[in-house]
């Protein structure tokens, strides 16, 4: 098992933002993570990724207890992430921000610009690769957090609603660079999405959350006729076009 959240706990004062978390990630599953707004999924990326701290519980990552860990450890061990909110500001371009990841596995100019621009052909970035990454609009620059993270070599990489802002031309091209990743490059993936039709698609299992709680999970056809799903998220009408 890579990745185990087991019991997670995560209170912001008088309110439980995660009520006992608990699932698994096998290595080399795409899984992902749905449910409504509030419903907690952010937050235990940020507990997974060790950027809040966790009230109770474990996070255990490639057999070891990373719970107390700070950030850049667990990115040294293989974690990497994206961020929903994301805009960039200064005058790197994007084969320069895409070398910040790549430092996590060099101290060499050379090596991590060598690095960069494999990552960026990869994911058919090269293009943008002298382009300023704050003149990019916003779904564009979720891209390029993607590139930097995989240019850290990660073991798994959770992407946080990369496809949110983006037209259906945008988004079928986004569903070949997260599935690249996690076939051709085999990193494991956990995507979460508010975009269905890409979470259904391309993931294996789906977990659910609703109120910092996991209701349910199992394949993509067996959570959207779940009636616990339904219910809180996905509303009766996508179930019905689901099983037309």
């Amino acid at each position: 098992m890579l990745l185990k959240v087991d019991g997670l706990i995560k209170d912001f004062g008088g309110l439980r933002a995660l009520d006992s978390v608990s699932f698994e990630v096998r290595e080399h599953e795409l899984v992902g993570l749905i449910g409504p707004n509030g419903a907690g999924k952010t937050t235990l990326f940020n507990c997974i990724s060790g950027h809040v701290p966790v009230t109770k519980g474990k996070i255990l990552f490639d057999g070891k207890d990373i719970t107390e860990l700070p950030p850049h450890q667990r990115a040294k061990l293989g974690l990497a992430r994206t961020f929903q909110v994301y805009a960039a500001q200064g005058d790197l371009n994007v084969l320069e921000y895409t070398m910040v990841g790549a430092f996590l596995r060099t101290n060499g100019r050379t090596k991590a610009r060598d690095i960069a621009l494999e990552t960026l052909k990869e994911l058919d970035l090269l293009p943008w690769k002298e382009r300023k990454v704050s003149e990019i609009p916003v779904p564009g620059q979720k891209l390029v957090t993607m590139a930097v993270a995989v240019a850290t070599n990660p073991k798994i990489l959770l992407l946080d609603e990369v496809a949110a802002g983006l037209n259906p031309q945008e988004i079928g091209w986004v569903k070949g660079i997260i599935s690249h990743i996690h076939k051709d490059l085999g990193i494991t993936t956990v995507l979460i999405e508010h975009v269905m039709a890409l979470v259904m698609d391309i993931s294996e299992r789906v977990v659910v959350l609703d109120a910092g709680r996991v209701i349910k999970e199992g394949r993509p056809q067996e959570v959207v006729n779940d009636p616990a799903v339904i219910k809180a998220y996905l509303g009766e009408s996508f179930r019905l076009e689901e099983t037309r």
